[in-house]
């Protein structure tokens, strides 16, 4: 299809809707346990209809954003405590609103789910992965070719594991992996480092040995945390 006749429908009302209170509640208008105003008077805010306002509320509270409660007013829920993997994919998605932790705590968590994936990928498929692989050393030495090709390596590397609930997780921060890994890959240190990560993979590839790609894989998760804080720091300094 040609890119000038690509048409993109736009935001439904209540999509809309939806958006403006999530942001309304990552700005602290509307904080933790706090109550929304009644729905009349939101909906008069908003600007829209009050049936557009309870379907995107209905939206917010299948996530875990805000509780419906019937005859009360409606609660903003603690949403990193009751809210499920909708309500991560949506804050990876505003950007201007992650706190600092986020990254690192998102990291820590690929160190649990990294190994696993990239050791069921090579049981499973070895030789895919090996020839996944086989350019990746000589990567050009560029922030976005690396960032690229760190994407593609992990989203391959959670299909061939066999697993689909590693690919979901983690298309669900697509966005955020994207402006991220530019960060992270603008340390040359961190591009070296992934260099010789994806050799070694590779050469664990090649000899069927889903033991030393799990080990390399944990080993580079770990150290990339550290890296992350040198290239964040690095990046908001320049």
């Amino acid at each position: 299809m040609n890119e000038e006749n690509r048409w993109e429908a736009p935001a439904r009302p209540a999509e809309l809707t939806e958006t403006r209170l999530i942001e309304a509640i990552l700005e602290g208008h509307f904080p933790i346990g706090s109550n929304l105003p009644a729905e009349r008077e939101l909906a008069s805010q908003l600007g829209v209809t009050r049936p557009t306002l309870r379907e995107a509320l209905q939206r917010l509270a299948r996530d875990g954003w805000i509780e419906i409660r019937h005859g009360r007013r409606t609660r903003v829920r603690n949403y990193w405590r009751e809210g499920n993997l909708g309500v991560l994919g949506t804050i990876a998605r505003h950007k201007n609103h992650i706190p600092p932790d986020f990254v690192p705590n998102l990291l820590e968590v690929r160190i649990s789910l990294a190994p696993a994936y990239a050791r069921a990928a090579v049981e499973r498929k070895q030789k895919h992965v090996a020839e996944l692989l086989t350019d990746y050393p000589k990567l050009d030495d560029k922030p976005q070719v690396f960032a690229t090709a760190d994407w593609e390596l992990h989203r391959y590397l959670t299909i061939d594991s066999g697993n689909p609930v590693f690919t979901l997780i983690l298309n669900g921060f697509r966005d955020l992996y994207g402006s991220m890994a530019l960060i992270y890959f603008s340390s040359s240190e961190a591009r070296a480092r992934s260099r010789v990560f994806y050799q070694d993979l590779r050469d664990a590839a090649l000899r069927k040995d889903p033991e030393v790609a799990e080990s390399v894989t944990r080993q580079m998760m770990i150290e990339s945390l550290d890296l992350w804080q040198v290239a964040a720091e690095g990046y908001g300094g320049g």
